[in-house]
């Protein structure tokens, strides 16, 4: 079964060290431990992050996550609601990732 592994990204393809907060998140698909797609997308998380408050952007986030049937977050870090939130849908959360994007989730493919 595929995984699809969301990371955010910055337009020069580093891990971009704000989760909740990024303007732009990659979905990466893995199948057999190799990186099979990468595509990237405007999520707007950073103009959006105040508007209507904590749960609201929480449920933005969760919804996207969901229709995108991510498997995997990886991150620089995060807060501890958002943790928490990510956790409760059973999302493997990958924290402390740094640098270049694609090589942190080609390292992470490799993980069962």
């Amino acid at each position: 079964m595929a995984r699809i592994i969301c990371i955010p990204v910055t337009m020069d393809g580093e891990v971009e060290p704000r989760w909740g907060k990024a303007p732009r998140v990659a979905l990466a698909t893995v199948e057999n431990q190799t990186v099979t797609g990468w595509e990237e997308e405007d999520v707007h998380w950073d103009t959006l992050h105040d508007e209507g408050g904590e749960g609201k952007h929480h449920a933005r986030i969760a919804r996207f996550l969901m229709d995108h049937h991510v498997t995997d977050v990886a991150a620089s870090h995060m807060g501890q609601g958002m943790d928490r939130m990510l956790g409760s849908m059973r999302l493997n959360v990958h924290l402390g990732v740094e640098g270049d994007a694609h090589a942190v989730v080609e390292r992470l493919a490799k993980e069962a």
